[in-house]
């Protein structure tokens, strides 16, 4: 596969679940449509309502809502990366913040729990605790597609550098990171540190984002985007929900890292990690 092309779903998920699913399913059509071979969904795609009802949203793995991502991957013969959902964890009323992600013949290929909770007090603005309702990870996760190597972050992960430099020694050519960004900190911060992580890794950042008001009262930022190995960014999408596409350029990310080889000139023996 030469240049696959990824399908970026941005969405404005609220609090009816089942709205919320039949609009992820109708954006892989539309990727499906537009020739991708994967569609990535948001972070929180099946429910962004109330943070006491978390649990009540969630799902075991597998379950009905991966079933039908399932499906569509098999539907339309396309990796189907799922964004994040809310999955039930083993401590009382208590969640996990997980990706799957399926391949063309709708088998689960891959399962990431969200690693970095985003525990917040920005002013008035951006009040959260995350681990009050969730429970991280403790795995790092790549998955194998038919085109490259991809590893697996959510959201608030994007702030760790060293989470993504773990993806890059496991050999991720493309990193997928779902996210609902709040617009108060994704202003600034959002494609800067996506750009950031695409340079440092030199692979493909691909970022679904959430948009629009939420019934939580925090707005999420939305700009969707790609970036390429040299971190620019090569599709965003405006403000609305909707798929973009971009081609990934393996032979162009072979030219970064062969002639800016910064990926062989690290010196784990000396960080102070």
């Amino acid at each position: 596969m030469a240049k696959p092309r990824v399908a970026v779903c941005q969405m404005d998920s609220k609090n009816d679940k089942g709205a919320n699913v039949e609009s992820a399913l109708s954006l892989l059509d539309e990727a499906a449509e537009a020739g991708a071979d994967m569609a990535a969904l948001p972070e929180m795609f099946t429910f962004m309502g109330d943070k006491d009802e978390y649990r009540g949203a969630a799902e075991e793995i597998p379950g009905p809502v991966t079933e039908k991502l399932s499906e569509k991957a098999s539907e339309h013969d396309m990796w189907v990366h799922g964004g994040s959902m809310f999955e039930v964890a083993d401590e009382d009323d208590k969640v996990h913040n997980t990706t799957v992600v399926f391949g063309p013949d709708g088998e689960q290929e891959a399962q990431y729990r969200k690693i970095h909770l985003f525990d917040v007090e920005i002013g008035d603005d951006v009040v959260t605790q995350e681990s009050a309702r969730v429970v991280p990870g403790e795995d790092v996760v790549t998955v194998d597609t038919d085109f490259a190597t991809v590893g697996l972050g959510i959201c608030y992960d994007l702030r760790f550098p060293e989470l993504f430099s773990s993806l890059a020694n496991r050999g991720a050519d493309v990193i997928v990171l779902p996210a609902a960004f709040t617009k108060h900190t994704g202003k600034d911060h959002w494609q800067s540190l996506l750009r950031a992580r695409a340079i440092e890794t030199q692979s493909y950042v691909v970022a679904p984002g959430q948009i629009g008001d939420k019934p939580n009262g925090v707005p999420s930022f939305g700009r969707s985007l790609v970036a390429d190995p040299w971190g620019n960014v090569v599709a965003k999408a405006s403000d609305t929900v909707g798929v973009i596409t971009a081609d990934l350029d393996f032979d162009y990310q072979d030219t970064v890292r062969r002639e800016l080889p910064s990926l062989e000139h690290k010196r784990p023996e000396i960080y102070d990690i």
